[in-house]
């Protein structure tokens, strides 16, 4: 099967970047190198290319009941302009993916827009699609993915740049704030998130005009790895990696997102993830630094210092900004507390490390 391509492609590709499969989407994994990009977006600002996530609209008299049936957080809550974090469970509270809802600013109707991972556009389409069947729902659901460019301006320095190419007020706009307004001359959707833990935007275009809203962005692009690092610097989750229904199983509680779990709502798994509530876990996810040599890696066993198996390693780099090897990986509560002994093993060589609290960085 072909990879899917971004309507950045060809500029990527005039750029030199070097491409990579992520989620069935050929996207740039680096321009310069991983660590400038990183560096870059830690101390100034720069740009990714994320329009490999995927872009769904539910509208109707029933939107907004639909989306807070099939996601744990309080939808109800959202005044149009908001949005907010969500993790996305099947009946026994596993995640499946996790999502950023949008309620829309208002123009007629009222319009939700959310966000799932690389590859899952189409398989939560389908999801909110049969679900608005089996309940009767009065609500439309449209997969625009291939409507929608989506294009993260990352760092201390992006509001200022992006004043300089929108007459919306960023300043007044709260963190998870969506406004509808022009970038650059394009009418585009503007909301204050991001992944990397920095300050910034995250801007959807019409497809065709993704080239006239990035070339506008005058800063450093940045490719899927540093965004990566940087992710991981601030203990976000990766779908797929740090969890997945079939090879990493979890619920929100396990993963550390269990604020976004509202039990006075009623969604797909609540009750399971209100009997986990009550009874506690066993695993957690938690942060780990190696203190030996050596960079943990996804898969790596996690060891008892006596050498007792507990976990692997689900997402693990060597810090840009800390100059130290950082992991995340599932571990019987018991070993969660800071500063706990363990051992990550690197390549068959068991290496010192100890668990640390997430984020990694201060932001």
């Amino acid at each position: 099967m072909s990879l899917r391509t971004p309507p950045l492609s060809g500029v990527h590709e005039e750029a030199g970047a070097s491409m990579t499969d992520f989620g069935g989407w050929e996207m740039p994994v680096e321009f310069e190198s991983i660590r400038e990009e990183h560096a870059t977006v830690r101390s100034t600002v720069g740009k990714f290319d994320v329009s490999h996530m995927g872009e769904i609209t539910v509208d109707g008299p029933e939107a907004e009941r639909l989306t807070q049936r099939l996601t744990t957080n309080d939808v109800a809550a959202l005044d149009p302009g908001e949005a907010q974090y969500a993790a996305i469970t099947n009946d026994d509270g596993i995640m499946l993916d996790d999502t950023v809802v949008y309620r829309l600013p208002a123009e007629a109707d009222d319009e939700f827009l959310f966000v799932p991972n690389a590859g899952h556009d189409e398989e939560m389409a389908e999801r909110w699609t049969s679900h608005r069947e089996q309940w009767g729902l009065d609500a439309t659901v449209t997969n625009r993915t291939t409507e929608y460019a989506m294009i993260a301006l990352q760092g201390p320095d992006a509001p200022d740049l992006l004043a300089e190419r929108t007459d919306i007020r960023l300043a007044e706009m709260d963190q998870f704030g969506v406004e509808r307004g022009p970038v650059a001359g394009v009418d585009s959707l503007v909301a204050r998130t991001g992944y990397t833990g920095e300050r910034g935007f995250e801007i959807l275009c019409p497809w065709d005009a993704a080239e006239t809203v990035w070339t506008a962005l005058e800063c450093p692009p940045c490719g899927l790895g540093a965004r990566d690092t940087l992710r991981l610097e601030m203990g976000f989750l990766l779908s797929g990696q740090d969890f997945d229904p079939e090879d990493e199983p979890r619920t929100p509680y396990e993963a550390g997102i269990g604020w976004t779990v509202k039990l006075d709502t009623e969604f797909v798994g609540r009750d399971a993830l209100e009997q986990q509530d009550a009874e506690g876990i066993t695993e957690k996810l938690v942060g780990i630094e190696l203190v030996d040599r050596g960079i943990p890696r996804h898969g790596y066993e996690v060891q008892t210092p006596e050498g007792e198996s507990i976990g692997h390693v689900t997402s693990g780099t060597m810090s840009p900004t800390l100059g130290e090897a950082i992991a995340l990986a599932y571990l019987p509560v018991e070993y969660r507390d800071p500063g706990t002994s363990l051992r990550v093993v690197v390549r068959g060589e068991p290496k010192k490390a100890r668990t640390r609290a997430t984020p990694f960085i201060d932001r």
